[in-house]
């Protein structure tokens, strides 16, 4: 039997020579195919709805420098991913500022940088926002960020129906008069609280709902709505049996959406679908042991490079990197750190994996290291690594602890 390596929409010329590049290796590495990145970003272009990236889900240089080519905006919560995004030559009327946390001194250095577009998330962002941008004598564009309540209550990553500190009410904004912020153009509003949908018509289903309390919600504020932000919050699947989402019928429905909501502008920002199946994750198995009955596998690298396992529960796709004719079994497969939560799921393998060899997770291009927690116990920072026309390129080195310690 021969082992299909879980790495999704990535290049069969990744799949073929991931074994011998992995060879060059001592420490665990990220790998992304930016062709087939490129190829992807390519398809999902569309005239009547406008593309951001959420840096948060991969910040990596060659990502955003692959995905500028390809015309995509960029959606930055931190000045930290701004400095990146604009150190890759990206204009920074490209930005969209996102994210719950804005300080006066990082409102300033988003203006003094250029950054002309906010979400505002609260009524003292709004007034901060108003203030600086009068003390640098601009006006840039805002959207509000709504929190709506839906009948649907899924445990979701974005809070769904629960309180979070993403935006406000449609009732608390409407407590609020505009012309109060004279320093600020209003120009539209910002939804997003489900993440990682796999349900095309749940997800349709969502974004109709929100139209009209949208609608009425900018009637009473007195403002023309001129864009409708819906986020981000498109999946993709980690588990064999998961639906994927199809694009084409998704934007059918956006322009559809668009039209209804009567704007303008159709905005989404897209992370995980963006970037996500692009990548992958490799680590090698150092201990293996049977314990009460079970089997277990340690690696090099646990949630300190891949924490998603263990805040979702749900594993990402794994499989050996070597060929093997054996039967899969179940294998508890851990990570180096001394706490239990160090888990990357219970997965079928070939049972006859063994010490030095080495794992491939599947769908590591979204919410990997830079979502890790690669501190704790002063383990190696993993290697970042591209596959672009058919070469293997380091832009990062594994880091030992010595480069962050003090």
């Amino acid at each position: 039997m021969t082992q299909v390596l879980p790495l999704g929409a990535m290049s069969s010329q990744l799949h073929a020579n991931l074994a011998t590049f992995e060879r060059s290796q001592q420490q665990p590495f990220f790998v992304y195919d930016l062709d087939s990145l490129s190829e992807h970003i390519a398809n999902l272009a569309h005239d009547e709805i406008k593309l951001w990236f959420a840096v948060k889900a991969n910040p990596l240089s060659r990502v955003i420098q692959t995905l500028d080519r390809q015309g995509m905006n960029f959606d930055v919560a931190s000045l930290g991913e701004l400095e990146q995004v604009l150190a890759q030559g990206v204009s920074a009327e490209r930005v969209l500022n996102t994210g719950p946390a804005k300080s006066a001194k990082q409102i300033t250095r988003f203006i003094e940088l250029g950054v002309n577009t906010f979400v505002v998330e609260s009524v003292n962002q709004l007034r901060l926002i108003n203030q600086i941008s009068a003390q640098f004598n601009v006006i840039p564009d805002i959207l509000l960020r709504v929190q709506l309540r839906f009948e649907q209550d899924d445990n979701n990553p974005l809070g769904g129906n629960a309180l979070t500190p993403f935006g406000l009410g449609a009732q608390e904004w409407a407590s609020i008069d505009l012309a109060d912020y004279p320093q600020l153009k209003v120009i539209g509003l910002h939804i997003f609280q489900w993440g990682n949908m796999l349900d095309s018509a749940k997800l349709i289903s969502l974004w109709q709902a929100m139209i009209s309390p949208l609608r009425a919600l900018a009637s009473q504020l007195k403002f023309e709505l001129q864009v409708l932000d819906l986020g981000g919050g498109l999946g993709i699947p980690y588990a064999e049996g998961e639906n994927k989402l199809d694009w084409s019928t998704l934007t059918d429905a956006l322009v559809a959406i668009k039209r209804q909501a009567k704007v303008s502008e159709l905005w989404m920002e897209l992370g995980r679908y963006a970037v996500g199946e692009y990548g992958c994750y490799v680590s090698k198995v150092v201990d293996i042991k049977q314990n009460y009955g079970q089997s277990l596998l340690v690696l090099q690298g646990g949630i300190n490079h891949l924490l998603r396992p263990a805040i979702t529960e749900q594993p990402f796709p794994v499989s050996l990197l070597r060929q093997s004719t054996q039967a899969r079994q179940s294998f508890h497969v851990h990570g180096p750190l001394c706490t239990s939560l160090d888990k990357l799921g219970e997965l079928d393998l070939p049972q006859d994996v063994k010490v030095d060899d080495s794992l491939v997770f599947g769908q590591c291009g979204a919410y990997g290291f830079t979502e890790a927690m690669p501190f704790f116990l002063c383990h190696e920072l993993p290697a970042e690594v591209v596959f672009s026309q058919g070469e293997f390129e380091v832009v990062r080195e594994a880091q030992p602890a010595s480069s962050y310690l003090c």
